[in-house]
C-alpha cells in the first residue's frame, strides 16, 4: 500500500475546509490531513455571522463542517493553534504552542485581516473589528448594557453590523467616507434607497464623512469626525474593509504583492506550496467574494489530486446579497460614461430599482434593489456578450418578457450554464444541484438543501432553487409535497417560521403581506398558528394577539357539547389545600355548577359554567389565589406527582417539590401544542412519567429524565434522555428540552411527534450531550418568560420571587370575545 502524503492547511475557514472537500471529492486517500485554525472553533459560514449577532440564528446553525466531519474524514483539526512560522526549505510549519509539524505538501488560507484605521484611539478597550464569532459574541456582550455603536464603513459588512447591533438595543450611526453607501456594489439612487431603509430602521447615517480620531481615556467614548463633530460611542466597529493576511507566505520568501501570488493552479512561487482564498492574487486580482474563492477550491482539488484540468482563469464576478433584510444584486460596470445607455425601472410603492447598463447592444452593467430574481440572468448575459437589441424595450422586465412577450417564467433558469452560481452563501451552481437531484432522487427542497447546501443561509436563492427543481424533475417535482399551513397559503409551517426569522417579520400583517397570503386576514387555521410563531420567535418586540388564539384561550375556559364552559384553576404540582378547597366548593354553590371532578392531572375541574359568569368565578377563585391552570392551552398544562420523600417509603427524592418548582417555573409559556408532565419519587412510577410529554422518574443516583411519551388517540412510552444528579441540572435539561420543541415543533405538533420528526438522537445531542446549547436553549425560555402574558387576570409581581402572583381579581377579567 502507497503511503500517504502529509497535507497540511493553514486556516480552517471556509476556504482551506472547502479545498479539503474538493481534494476528497477527488482523491479521498491520497493525504493524511492536518488542518490548523487559530480560532478555537470548527469551520463556520462567516457571511452569516450577521444574522448571528441579530440574534436570527444561532452559532451553531452556521457551523459548515462539525466535529464529526473532521472525525469521518480522518482528519487532525488543531483549533486554537496559530502557524506562526513557515520553513520552505524543511517542509515544517511551527505554532504558538511550539510544536512543529512537517508537510508533503502545504495550503495556505489565512484569508484577509480587517483594516482598522490608523487614526489616534484606535486602540482604546471598545474598538472592534467584525470578522469572526469572537467579535459578535463581543458585540453582544456590549449591546446588553444598551448604549451608543458607531460603525466606521458603509459596506456589506458594516451596515449588517449596525443592523444587528440596533436589532439588539442600541442606538447606531454609520460613518462612511464616500458619498453612496455599498458604492462598489450600489449606484447613487440604489444607494439612495438603501439609506432611507436604514434610516427608517433607527440608524443615522453620515455619508462624506472622514473619522479623525477615535476619543477616549482607557476606553472609547466618542469618534470624532474630521468636520469637528464628535458622535458619543460606547462601542466602535472598525467595517472599512479587508486586507489579504499575507505575513507568513512572505516571512516564508514566497512572492508576493497585493496577496500571495498564484499561477492558474494555485501554486505559489514554491510548487510544495499551494494558497486559496482572500489571501491570493491572481493575475493580479484579489477576490473576496465566495463564488470566485469556489471556483479557486475546485482547482486546489485538481492540484493537490494529481487530476488534470485548465485550472482557474479568473473570475468575472456578480454580487447578490441581502443586506439589512433588503436584497440588491451588481454586476459589471455600472459607473456612467460616454457611449452607455441607462435603463431604468423603479417602483416606488414596492421599493423596486432596476438599472441595466447597454453599451454597443450588451449589457455591461446591471444594478438590482428589491427585487433580485432576474439577477442572474442579467449577469449570463453580460458574461456571454450576447447582443440584447430585439429584447431592449423588454429587458428591463426580466426574461419572462423576452421577446416582447411573456415568456415560460422558468426559460432564463433554464438557459443558464452548469457552471452558474446559484447559491452565492454556500458556492453552489446549478450543475451541481441537478447532479444531486438526479443521482440522489432528490424531490423536496428540503432534501437539496441537506445535500447541496443550496438556499440553506439567508434563503435568497430558493425561489431559484425550486426553478431548477421543477426543470429538473418536470412532472415528479409538486411543491405541494410540502403540506400548507392552509388555503391562505402555499408555504407550509416550516417554510413560513424560516421566513419570519430570515425576514424579520414582526407582525401578522407583515407575514401577509411579504409572504404573500391569498386572505385579506388568514383564517381560524393559520392565525393562530401565525400568533403563536411571532410569541415565540420575538417575545420582547411582538404582542400577543388574543383575538388570533382559539375560544378557550381567549376566555380561559374549556368550551363544552351543551356551550356552557369548564374551568380548571391551577393546583401546583396536584397540591391543595383547605383555604383553596373551601374557596372551590364556594364557588360551586354561589354559582350553581353541576359537576365537579378530579382531573387525571390531579386537579379540580367545574363544569357547567356559563359564559356570562366566568368573569365572576375567576374572581371569585382569585380571592384564593388560583391562577388558571391552562386546561384548554397550547401550552404546559399540568405536572402531575406523587408524594415521594415527604411521605412515600419507597421514594428516593422530593418528586412533589420538583414538580411545583417545573410548574412554577415553565407555566405560561405558550408551545405548539399542550404539553403535560409528571414527576414520579422512585421507579415505581406512581405518577405514570413514562407516558407524558415530559417525566421525570426519581432514583437514588438522581433523577431520570424521559421525553416524547403519549396516552391519547396514539399510546407510546418515552424515550430516555439521561439521568442527572440534581435538581437544578433536572429543571435545565427539561427546560432546554422544552425550548428547543417550541422553537422548532410545527403549531398543534405534539413533543412526540416533533421528536419522531426530527430524530430521537438528535434530541439527546443537542441537550443532554452539548452543555452550550442546552444553556442558550434555557436562557432562551427564561428570557421569554419576561414577556409573557401568563394570563388576562395575573401576572408575575415585579421585584418579587417569580414564584409570587397577584390575586386575579386585582388586575380584573378582560372581555372575551368569540
Amino acid at each position: 500500500m502507497t503511503e500517504k502524503r502529509k497535507l497540511v492547511v493553514i486556516g480552517n475557514g471556509m476556504a482551506g475546509c472547502r479545498a479539503v472537500e474538493e481534494l476528497l471529492t477527488r482523491a479521498p486517500d491520497h493525504y493524511e490531513i492536518t488542518i490548523f485554525g487559530a480560532e478555537p472553533e470548527v469551520n463556520y459560514n462567516r457571511i452569516m455571522l450577521s444574522p448571528v449577532l441579530a440574534g436570527e440564528t444561532s452559532f451553531d446553525e452556521i457551523v459548515i463542517n462539525g466535529a464529526d466531519w473532521y472525525a469521518e474524514n480522518c482528519i487532525e483539526l488543531r483549533s486554537g493553534e496559530e502557524v506562526i512560522a513557515i520553513d520552505a526549505a524543511a517542509r515544517m510549519v511551527a505554532t504558538d504552542k511550539g510544536d512543529r509539524c512537517t508537510y508533503d505538501r502545504l495550503l495556505i488560507a489565512t484569508g484577509s485581516l480587517p483594516f482598522i484605521l490608523p487614526v489616534p484611539g484606535a486602540a482604546l478597550d471598545g474598538v472592534i473589528a467584525f470578522r469572526d464569532i469572537q467579535d459578535v459574541r463581543r458585540m453582544t456582550a456590549t449591546a446588553e448594557g444598551g448604549g451608543r455603536a458607531v460603525v466606521i464603513g458603509g459596506g456589506l459588512l458594516g451596515l449588517e453590523a449596525a443592523n444587528g447591533l440596533r436589532t439588539l438595543g442600541m442606538e447606531v450611526t454609520v460613518i462612511h467616507l464616500m458619498d453612496t453607501l455599498m458604492e462598489r456594489q450600489l449606484d447613487e439612487a440604489a444607494g439612495f434607497l438603501l439609506r432611507r431603509e436604514l434610516e427608517g430602521r433607527g440608524i443615522e447615517v453620515l455619508t462624506g464623512a472622514t473619522t479623525e480620531e477615535i476619543v477616549g481615556d482607557e476606553a472609547v467614548t466618542g469618534v470624532k469626525l474630521k468636520d469637528g463633530r464628535t458622535i458619543p460611542a460606547d462601542l466602535v466597529v472598525m467595517a472599512a474593509g479587508i486586507r489579504p493576511n499575507i505575513a507568513l507566505a512572505r516571512d516564508a520568501g514566497l512572492d508576493c504583492n497585493r496577496g500571495i501570488v498564484v499561477d492558474d493552479f494555485m501554486q505559489t512561487s514554491d510548487p510544495a506550496i499551494l494558497a486559496v482564498g482572500e489571501c491570493v492574487e491572481h493575475r493580479g486580482q484579489v477576490y473576496g467574494l465566495v463564488a470566485p474563492i469556489w471556483e479557486m477550491c475546485r482547482a486546489v482539488g485538481d492540484t493537490l489530486a494529481d487530476v488534470e484540468s485548465a485550472g482557474y482563469r479568473g473570475s468575472v464576478v456578480s454580487t447578490k446579497l441581502k443586506v439589512t433584510g433588503v436584497d440588491v444584486f451588481s454586476a459589471g460596470d455600472f459607473a456612467a460614461g460616454d457611449g452607455r445607455e441607462d435603463i431604468v425601472y423603479r417602483d416606488a410603492a414596492r421599493g423596486i430599482y432596476k438599472r441595466i447598463v447597454i453599451s454597443e447592444d450588451r449589457v455591461i452593467g446591471a444594478v438590482l434593489y428589491g427585487d433580485t430574481e432576474d439577477g442572474n440572468w442579467y449577469f449570463g448575459l453580460l458574461k456571454e456578450g450576447e447582443n440584447i437589441a430585439a429584447n431592449r424595450e423588454t429587458l428591463v422586465f426580466g426574461p419572462a418578457f423576452a421577446g416582447g412577450a411573456p415568456q415560460d417564467p422558468n426559460a432564463a433558469v433554464a438557459a443558464l450554464p452548469d457552471t452558474s452560481e446559484i447559491c452565492g452563501c454556500n458556492g453552489v451552481c446549478k450543475g451541481t444541484i441537478v447532479t444531486a437531484i438526479a443521482e440522489k432522487g432528490l424531490t423536496t427542497l428540503a432534501d437539496v438543501r441537506a445535500h447541496t447546501k443550496a438556499s440553506a443561509s439567508c434563503g435568497s436563492c430558493t425561489g431559484l432553487v425550486e426553478k431548477l427543481m421543477a426543470l429538473t424533475l418536470g412532472e415528479g417535482y409538486s411543491p405541494a409535497a410540502v403540506e400548507p399551513m392552509c388555503g391562505c397559503t402555499e408555504l407550509g409551517h416550516d417554510e413560513v417560521r424560516r421566513l419570519i426569522r430570515a425576514k424579520e417579520l414582526k407582525s401578522i400583517p407583515a407575514v401577509m403581506q411579504e409572504l404573500e397570503w391569498k386572505t385579506s386576514c388568514g383564517c381560524a387555521k393559520c392565525r393562530p398558528a401565525l400568533n403563536y410563531y411571532l410569541v415565540c420567535d420575538w417575545p420582547d418586540e411582538y404582542a400577543d394577539d388574543y383575538q388570533s388564539r382559539f375560544v378557550n384561550e381567549r376566555v380561559h375556559a374549556n368550551i363544552q357539547k351543551d356551550g356552557t364552559y369548564s374551568v380548571v384553576p391551577r393546583m401546583w404540582g396536584g397540591v391543595t389545600s383547605s383555604k383553596e378547597l373551601r374557596t372551590i366548593a364556594d364557588v360551586v354553590d354561589k354559582f350553581g355548577i353541576p359537576t365537579v371532578k378530579v382531573t387525571g392531572g390531579q386537579r379540580i375541574d367545574m363544569l357547567g359554567i356559563h359564559k356570562e359568569d366566568l368573569p365572576a368565578v375567576w374572581a371569585e377563585l382569585g380571592k384564593a389565589g388560583f391562577v388558571s391552570g391552562h386546561a384548554y392551552a397550547k401550552g404546559l398544562r399540568t405536572v402531575k406527582t406523587c408524594v415521594g420523600t415527604d411521605w412515600c417509603r419507597f421514594g428516593t427524592q422530593d418528586s412533589t417539590g420538583l414538580g411545583i418548582r417545573i410548574e412554577k417555573f415553565m407555566w405560561g409559556s405558550w408551545t405548539p401544542a399542550k404539553v403535560k408532565m409528571a414527576v414520579s419519587g422512585c421507579p415505581r412510577n406512581c405518577a405514570e412519567a413514562t407516558c407524558k410529554d415530559v417525566g421525570v422518574i426519581c432514583v437514588d443516583s438522581g433523577f431520570e429524565i424521559h421525553f416524547a411519551g403519549a396516552a391519547g388517540l396514539d399510546i407510546k412510552g418515552t424515550e430516555n434522555l439521561g439521568i442527572v444528579a440534581t435538581e437544578d441540572e433536572a429543571l435545565e435539561h427539561i427546560v432546554a428540552l422544552v425550548q428547543m420543541y417550541r422553537e422548532q415543533a410545527r403549531y398543534l405538533e405534539r413533543i412526540y411527534k416533533w421528536a419522531r420528526r426530527i430524530g430521537y438522537d438528535e434530541v439527546r445531542s443537542q441537550i443532554l450531550d452539548d452543555a452550550e446549547r442546552r444553556k442558550a436553549y434555557f436562557d432562551r425560555f427564561v428570557f421569554s418568560q419576561k414577556f409573557a402574558q401568563v394570563d388576562p387576570w395575573s401576572e408575575r409581581v415585579s421585584g418579587k420571587d417569580k414564584h409570587e402572583f397577584r390575586p386575579m381579581a386585582e388586575i380584573g377579567f378582560p372581555q372575551a370575545a368569540e
